[in-house]
């Protein structure tokens, strides 16, 4: 399979890739192996849920969930107001897991080791807080019924 050339006019205006640029996209086979998952891909969301939390500053409480689509862009519109920084740290390390996952078509809920905490490491140990969060992918439309 060739990409598209329709296709690669809309990449290209949407990464803002120069004609040499697009060229070297077009020509990597890992990029039109991507693009052929991006139907499947775009049916599943990465949900980061917070599974314990203790004297988190930003207030994140169990069952707190963090939505991201399965390129790894976070869904702010699904998100609690506020998201911990200190969090995001460990978190986008399972997010990148589960892409590189969902890409080689292995289920990410099969991960063994899906939690991951904030950086700050409680009051027993001379921090403020600490919130752990749990790994799991879902189908789209079982958490949002509108496309995002």
């Amino acid at each position: 399979m060739t990409i598209d050339e329709r296709l690669l006019r809309i990449i290209q205006k949407r990464l803002n890739y120069s004609d040499v640029e697009i060229k070297k996209f077009a020509d990597d086979p890992r990029n039109e192996e991507l693009l052929s998952l991006q139907k499947k891909l775009s049916e599943k969301i990465i949900v980061l849920e917070v599974v314990q939390s203790k004297g988190c500053n930003s207030n994140h409480n169990i069952g707190d969930k963090y939505y991201f689509d399965a390129f790894g862009n976070l869904l702010t519109g699904l998100c609690p107001k506020k998201i911990c920084s200190y969090s995001l740290n460990s978190a986008l390390m399972m997010v990148y897991t589960a892409n590189e996952m969902l890409y080689a078509g292995i289920d990410p809920n099969t991960m063994r080791l899906k939690r991951s905490s904030c950086f700050d490491v409680g009051i027993n140990c001379g921090g403020w807080g600490n919130i752990v969060l749990e790994l799991s992918v879902r189908d789209k439309n079982s958490i949002i019924k509108d496309p995002y």
